[in-house]
C-alpha cells in the first residue's frame, strides 16, 4: 500500500494495522439485534420530528436493515484502503496504544496535519477527506502528512488508565508525543471538531510543536466580569459582553437562537455523559439497539442533510464491535473553563469553519475574542459532522487556511 513511507527522523515504529472484526463478533451482534425488544408505542415516539428523540418507526426500520442487510465488511474495505496503524505512547507511567489511519507524503516540505474527532465520531468521519486525497495526489506529489488519530478510549486505540482521572489535557498530551515520534516536532498543524476542537486548542496553546489550528467548532473566550451583563441565558451568559445578539447577521442570529435552543433542549445527553458514565456505560454495553438510538439520533439530529442509514449502522457497528462507548465519555467530566479561561487565550493564528447546521455555530465577531484570528468561512450547508457531511469544502477551508499560516 503506498503512502507509507514515515519521515526519516521519526522515532516511533508504528505497527501497520488491519481491521479484520471475527465473524463471530458480526454473527453475534446481528442476533442481539434481531432479538433485541423494542418499546411500546407513545406519543413521543410517534412524532418523527426528533423533538423527543427518535421515532418508534425509524428504529423499528433500523432494527431490521441491521439485522437483514447491513453489510460491515464494505465499511472495512472501506477503512483498510487507507493506511492504519497502532503505536505505543508511554505517558505517565502508563502505555498507551494509538490507532490513527494516515497517508505520508514523500515531498520533503510536506505539511504535518492532525485530523481530530470527537463524540459520537471517530476517525471514520475523516475516510472520505483521505480518500480524496489518495485519489487526487500520489504519495510523490501528496502536500501534507495526514494523521487522523483514534482518541483514547475510543474504536482501536486503548482504553484510559483504570486507576486515576484522564481528561482532554491527557489526550493533547499523548498526541503530541504521537505528532514528535512520527517525526513533526520541527511542526504541525492541528484541526478538529467537537471535543477535537478542544483537544486542538489546547495542543495549540501547551505545545511550540502545534503551530496552527483550524476548526469547526470553538467556545470564545469570555470577556471580563465587569463587561458581563446578567440579561442572558444560560447559554449566552458566558459570552455577554461580546457583540450583542442584536447587531450580529441575520445568518449569526439565527445560528444563536440554534445553539440556545439546542442549550434548553437538546444537551440533556451531556449532562449525563459527566455526572453518571458509568451508569449509562453499562447500559449501552448491553445493547446494540440502546447504542443505535443514542448515537444514531445524534448522527440524524446534529447533521444538515440526514445521513444514510447505512452510515449510520456503521458509526455505530464500529462502536458496538470496538465495545468502547463506557470509555468514550470521560472528556464531558470537564467544564468548558478552558474556553473561557484568558489562560487559554490562541496566541498562535488559528481558523474557524463555521457551517449553518452546527449545533454551536459561533458569530465571528466571537470567534475573535479567542486570539489571533486569520480566517474565518461560514457557509450554508453542513451541521456538526463536516468531515462527513462536507468533506470537499472542509478540505478546501484547510487549503486556504494553510496557505495563510505555513510558510
Amino acid at each position: 500500500m503506498s503512502f507509507t513511507q514515515l519521515p526519516s527522523n521519526a522515532t516511533l515504529s508504528p505497527k501497520p494495522f488491519t481491521v479484520a472484526i471475527p465473524d463471530a463478533t458480526l454473527d453475534e451482534l446481528r442476533t442481539l439485534v434481531k432479538y433485541a425488544k423494542l418499546a411500546p408505542d407513545t406519543y413521543e415516539g410517534s412524532l418523527e420530528d426528533l423533538k423527543y428523540g427518535l421515532s418508534n418507526r425509524w428504529i423499528r426500520e433500523a432494527k431490521e436493515t441491521w439485522a437483514t442487510k447491513f453489510d460491515w465488511r464494505k465499511h472495512e474495505a472501506e477503512i483498510n484502503s487507507i493506511p492504519n496503524y497502532t503505536a505505543t505512547i508511554e505517558d505517565e507511567g502508563h502505555e498507551h496504544t494509538i490507532h490513527f489511519a494516515a497517508l505520508f507524503s514523500e515531498k520533503a516540505d510536506a505539511i504535518p496535519i492532525m485530523l481530530l474527532h470527537g463524540w459520537p465520531g471517530s476517525f471514520f468521519e475523516f475516510l472520505s477527506i483521505l480518500t480524496l486525497m489518495r485519489t487526487r495526489y500520489t504519495p510523490a506529489t501528496l502536500p501534507y502528512h495526514l494523521v487522523a488519530p483514534s482518541m483514547p478510549g475510543y474504536t482501536f486505540s486503548s482504553r484510559p488508565p483504570l486507576d486515576r482521572e484522564f481528561d482532554t489535557v491527557d489526550v493533547a498530551r499523548i498526541f503530541n508525543k504521537l505528532m514528535l515520534g512520527l517525526g513533526f516536532g520541527g511542526g504541525y498543524v492541528a484541526q478538529g471538531g467537537d471535543f477535537g476542537s478542544k483537544v486542538a486548542r489546547i495542543l495549540g496553546v501547551t505545545y511550540g510543536s502545534c503551530k496552527a489550528i483550524l476548526f469547526f467548532r470553538l467556545l470564545p473566550r469570555s470577556p471580563p466580569p465587569e463587561r458581563r451583563t446578567v440579561n442572558f441565558s444560560t447559554f449566552l451568559l458566558p459570552y455577554a459582553g461580546l457583540t450583542p445578539v442584536e447587531e450580529l447577521t441575520p445568518a449569526e442570529q439565527r445560528g444563536i437562537a440554534r445553539a440556545t435552543d439546542f442549550q434548553t433542549r437538546g444537551r440533556g445527553y451531556a449532562m449525563e455523559h459527566g455526572t453518571k458514565p458509568a451508569t449509562l456505560g453499562i447500559a449501552l454495553s448491553s445493547n446494540p439497539i440502546a447504542l443505535l438510538a443514542w448515537i444514531g439520533e445524534k448522527l440524524l439530529a446534529w447533521t444538515d442533510d440526514e445521513p444514510s442509514l447505512d452510515t449510520i449502522l456503521a458509526h455505530v457497528t464500529l462502536y458496538w464491535v470496538t465495545e468502547c462507548i463506557a470509555s468514550s465519555f470521560y472528556p464531558y467530566r470537564q467544564a468548558s473553563a478552558q474556553h473561557y479561561d484568558p489562560e487559554w487565550r490562541i496566541n498562535k493564528p488559528f481558523g474557524y469553519s463555521c457551517f449553518a447546521k452546527e449545533v454551536y455555530p459561533m458569530p465571528r465577531s466571537w470567534v475573535a475574542t479567542s486570539g489571533d484570528l486569520v480566517f474565518y468561512k461560514a457557509h450554508e450547508k453542513g451541521g456538526h459532522f463536516a468531515a462527513l457531511e462536507q468533506p470537499e469544502v472542509l478540505w478546501a477551508d484547510v487549503e486556504e487556511f494553510m496557505a495563510q499560516v505555513w510558510h
